[in-house]
């Protein structure tokens, strides 16, 4: 791959990204977005964050991961948006709850927006069961 298609790649996870926390604080009490410019701008800041301090703060964490089987990653997930939010000063969550909740939805709705071009490129093969 050249630099232009993974730039090309990180502006279209961007984009999708920003689209999941608009339609995730729509949906979500506690979440406050004043518009889409700052949805684009948090949508960075978390990307950001997610490549260089998620890596490190998994590794730190590998002991309560594998003794919750995994599920300490949510608790994680959600300390990354509340740091997200420290950070954008327009993008607020009310409570580590909130911030654990919308870390979920976001990664479903990010899940289904990103799924027909998964389907498209072959990254996701749906399997038809045989009767």
């Amino acid at each position: 791959m050249t630099v232009n298609s993974h730039f090309m790649k990180f502006i279209y996870k961007v984009i999708v990204t920003s689209f999941a926390i608009v339609i995730t604080a729509k949906l979500l009490p506690g979440v406050y977005l004043p518009n889409y410019i700052v949805a684009i701008l948090v949508a960075l800041v978390l990307s950001l964050l997610n490549t260089f301090l998620r890596p490190l703060l998994v590794l730190l964490t590998i002991p309560a991961s594998i003794f919750t089987f995994g599920l300490f990653l949510l608790f994680l997930n959600a300390f990354m948006i509340l740091l997200t939010s420290s950070i954008v000063d327009d993008f607020k969550i009310d409570s580590f709850g909130t911030a654990f909740i919308f870390s979920i939805i976001l990664s479903l709705i990010t899940f289904l927006l990103e799924l027909p071009d998964k389907l498209k490129s072959g990254k996701v093969v749906i399997k038809k069961f045989k009767q």
